[in-house]
């Protein structure tokens, strides 16, 4: 794989944050995000033997299997890795067999040493406030995340700063809807950082509650940027 920096692995609930602070990592630090759900989309674009099996999976309302959100991670990372700085994974690894699989992949590619998992901390109250004034950028090409109000609202209310999109607010970004995600989320949680701490991958815990420019400040501090 021949990674030139580190491979970070953001582990945390639905709005605890990843999304931003891959942003600022990919702005001001020059990283690049692997977003799972992103790859997935593009294979089935592209029309690629994995992507007709993703396409196949999710039109006969089947789960992708674990083995093959790996081959594809895989197959990205031993194609663009070399050219990469550091390498920010969102959404994978979800769960324990994907987890086992990436150790077994990373330990025969020699890339352990440059895998930092870090694990995102936010209460539950401040996860129901986000997700209620959370706004994405309608741009399928974009997709930048904003708050209603605070530092992360928009300079024009309802556009994008980025590319002058319309923003929305995500139709399971309600309530009840965010609650069953969180939730379900907890139930694998606690399965991935034990798998985790059984590999002998260390985690790092951030406090990601705190305002944005405080918790970008401490993750550069864990991963020495």
């Amino acid at each position: 794989m021949n990674l030139k920096g580190s491979l970070l692995i953001f582990i945390g609930p639905p709005c605890c944050g990843k999304g931003t602070i891959s942003r600022l990592c990919v702005e001001k630090l020059g990283f690049t995000q692997l977003s799972t759900g992103n790859l997935c989309r593009h294979h089935i674009e592209i029309g690629s033997d994995i992507g007709k099996e993703i396409d196949f999976a999710l039109k006969s309302g089947k789960l992708i299997s674990n083995e093959l959100i790996t081959e594809m991670v895989k197959a990205w990372l031993e194609v663009n890795a070399s050219n990469c700085t550091s390498v920010i994974l969102d959404g994978y690894p979800r769960t324990v067999p994907q987890a086992r699989d990436f150790y077994d992949f990373l330990s025969s590619s020699d890339e352990m040493n440059s895998v930092k998992i870090i694990h995102f901390q936010v209460s539950e109250e401040c996860l129901m406030k986000r997700a209620c004034g959370r706004l994405v950028c309608k741009n399928s090409e974009c997709q930048q995340v904003y708050s209603i109000e605070g530092k992360m609202a928009p300079k024009i209310e309802m556009i994008c700063d980025i590319c002058s999109g319309q923003l929305i607010k995500r139709l399971d970004d309600t309530l009840s809807t965010v609650e069953d995600r969180i939730k379900t989320y907890y139930k694998h949680e606690s399965g991935l950082l034990n798998c985790f701490n059984e590999l002998g991958m260390f985690t790092f815990s951030l406090a990601a509650e705190n305002d944005v420019d405080v918790v970008f400040a401490n993750l550069k501090k864990i991963i020495g940027a």
